[in-house]
C-alpha cells in the first residue's frame, strides 16, 4: 500500500478513528499491530512472515541478553541474533549479486559453475526493519535500553506502519516507550501532522514524480542522449531523490504525529550543507546516525590512528553503499562518499582557514558540496557501471543541444522553486511560513492553494517511492 494511493487515503483515517476510539494502550497496540501487518501484506502477504521472524528472533534475543550475566555468552547471543537477521537480508537482497560475482571469478579461472538461482522478490522495506530490530538488540546488549517484555509492544515497534517500509529507522529508546503512553487526540498534533503530510505529498507528487519523467528518459537510454541532457538529468535527479525520500519521511512523520507519536527527523535541508560532514548530518539522518553508532564507532571511529581512522570511514561508507542495493554502482557511490569524508578529515587537520566574507564562504561551500554529492549521484542512479562511466564521459566531452521535455521540466522546476524557497526560509530564518502563519485566514488559504496545486500539477499515477527498492 503506497502513501500516494487511494487505498492509503482511505486506510489511514479509518486507522486513526478506530485507534482513538479504543481505550487502553494494550488494545491500541494490538490494533496497531494488526493494522501494520495488514498495511505490509497488501504488497506480498507471505513476506509478513519475515517481519515476524525478525521480531521473534530479536525479542527473544533481547530477553536472553537481559537475563544473561556471562559476557562471553552475551556476545554469542548478540552475534547469533545479528547473524540470523542479516542472514535473511543477505539471502533476499544480495543472493543475485553474490551469485554473479562468484560465477565471474570462477569463470575467470576457467570453471563454469553457478549457485542455484532462487529468483526471490526483494521484500519491501527489509533493510529498514532489519536495521531497526538489530539496533534494538545491540542497545539491549550495551545496556542503553531494557529488554521489552511485552511481545505486542515490541512487535508493533518493529512493524509500525508509518515508518515500516522506508523509515525513519527508529531507535528503541525513542519509539518503544511511546507505545506505553496513552495518546489522546490533540488538535495541534493533528494540524501539524496534516501540514507535514501535505508538504510530503507536494515533494513526492509535484517535484519527485514530475522530474522523474525527464530523469528516467535520459538515464534509461544513456547512449541516445548527449552530455548536456545528462548534466540536466543528473542535477534534476539530486532533487528527485531528495523529494521522493524526503516526501516519504514527511508523510510518515506527519501520519505518526496525528496518532500522537513523535518520529525522528530524517532530512534537514541537505542541499544547503556547506561540507560533506554537514550533508550527512542532514541527509537520511536516521540511517547515517545508525551507521555511526553501530558500525563506525564500534570500529574505533576517530579514536584510533590516522590510517585506522581512514579505514573506519571507508568501511562505513562502503557498507552504506552496499546497504542501498546489490549493485556495484552503489559500492562506487559509497566509495566516493568515503573519499569525500577522508578528504574532509585531511582538510580539517591541515587547519586551512577561509578568507573573505562569511556569507561568501558559505555560498561557495554549498555549491562545492552540492557538486560533489551530485557527481556521486550519477553512480547511484545509473543502471550499470558502464552506463555511469558513459554518462560521466559525455558530461565532460559531449555537450550539445539538450533533449527538452516541456511538461516535466516546466512543472518540475516551478515546484522546485517553491521547495527551495521553503528550504532557504528554514535555513536562514526568513520566516516565510504560510502554512504556519499566525493568521488563521492565511493558513487555511495556503493549505487550500497547496492542495489545489498538487491536484492540478502533481503526478497522480501512484509512482512507487525510490527507497522501497532498498
Amino acid at each position: 500500500m503506497l502513501f500516494n494511493s487511494l487505498q492509503f487515503l482511505l486506510f489511514f483515517p479509518m486507522v486513526c478513528i478506530i485507534y482513538y476510539a479504543i481505550g487502553g494502550t494494550r488494545w491500541r497496540n494490538a490494533f496497531l499491530l494488526v493494522a501494520s501487518y495488514f498495511f505490509y501484506m497488501s504488497w506480498k502477504p507471505v513476506y509478513a512472515l519475515l517481519i515476524l521472524a525478525s521480531t521473534i528472533v530479536t525479542y527473544l534475543g533481547g530477553l536472553s541478553l537481559d537475563k544473561c550475566g556471562n559476557q562471553k555468552r552475551k556476545k554469542l547471543l548478540l552475534a547469533t541474533s545479528i547473524v540470523i537477521n542479516i542472514g535473511l537480508l543477505v539471502v533476499f537482497k544480495y543472493h543475485g549479486m553474490i551469485n554473479d560475482t562468484v560465477s565471474a571469478f570462477l569463470g575467470a579461472a576457467g570453471l563454469h559453475w553457478q549457485l542455484p538461482n532462487l529468483d526471490l522478490l526483494l521484500p519491501v522495506g527489509i533493510s529498514f526493519y532489519t536495521f531497526q530490530a538489530v539496533g534494538y538488540t545491540v542497545d539491549v546488549y550495551r545496556g542503553t535500553v531494557k529488554a521489552e517484555r511485552n511481545f505486542v509492544s515490541y512487535a508493533v515497534f518493529v512493524s509500525f506502519f508509518p515508518q515500516l517500509v522506508a523509515g525513519p529507522i527508529e531507535r528503541a529508546s525513542n519509539l518503544l516507550p511511546q507505545f506505553k503512553e496513552k495518546h489522546i487526540f490533540r488538535y495541534h498534533d493533528t494540524t501539524e501532522g496534516l501540514r507535514q503530510m501535505l508538504w510530503g505529498y507536494f515533494m513526492k507528487l509535484c517535484v519527485a514524480d514530475v522530474l522523474a519523467e525527464y530523469v528516467n528518459a535520459v538515464y534509461n537510454n544513456p547512449t541516445q542522449h548527449n552530455g548536456t541532457s545528462m548534466l540536466i538529468a543528473t542535477v534534476l535527479f539530486a532533487f528527485q531523490i531528495y523529494c521522493d525520500f524526503g516526501g516519504y519521511s514527511n508523510i510518515a512523520i506527519g501520519a505518526a504525529r496525528i496518532m500522537g507519536f513523535r518520529l525522528m527527523d530524517n532530512f534537514r535541508t541537505p542541499y544547503l550543507s556547506t561540507n560533506i560532514g554537514e550533508f550527512w548530518k542532514r541527509w537520511h539522518i536516521s540511517l547515517s546516525s545508525w551507521f555511526k553508532d553501530y558500525v563506525y564507532i564500534p570500529l574505533g571511529g576517530s579514536r584510533t590512528g590516522k590510517w585506522r581512522h581512514v579505514g573506519n570511514l571507508m568501511v562505513t561508507f562502503l557498507v552504506s553503499g552496499l546497504w542501498h542495493g546489490a549493485n556495484w554502482t552503489f559500492l562506487v557511490w559509497g566509495f566516493l562518499h568515503g573519499i569525500y569524508q577522508v578528504a574532509a578529515v585531511i582538510w580539517r587537520r591541515l587547519s586551512i582557514k577561509h578568507s573573505g566574507k562569511r556569507l561568501i564562504n558559505r555560498l561557495i561551500g554549498i555549491v562545492v558540496c552540492f557538486l560533489m554529492v551530485d557527481f556521486a549521484w550519477i553512480f547511484f542512479r545509473a543502471n550499470t557501471l558502464n552506463d555511469a562511466f558513459c554518462i560521466v564521459a559525455k558530461i565532460f566531452t559531449a555537450l550539445d543541444k539538450p533533449y527538452i521535455n516541456i511538461s516535466s521540466l516546466s512543472v518540475g522546476c516551478a515546484s522546485l522553486c517553491l521547495l527551495m524557497a521553503k528550504d532557504l526560509s528554514d535555513t536562514f530564518g526568513w520566516k516565510i511560513h504560510a502554512l504556519h502563519s499566525s493568521n488563521i485566514g492565511v493558513r487555511y488559504v495556503s493549505f487550500i492553494l497547496l492542495v489545489c496545486y498538487i491536484l492540478l500539477f502533481g503526478s497522480l499515477n501512484g509512482g512507487q517511492f525510490i527507497y522501497f527498492q532498498f
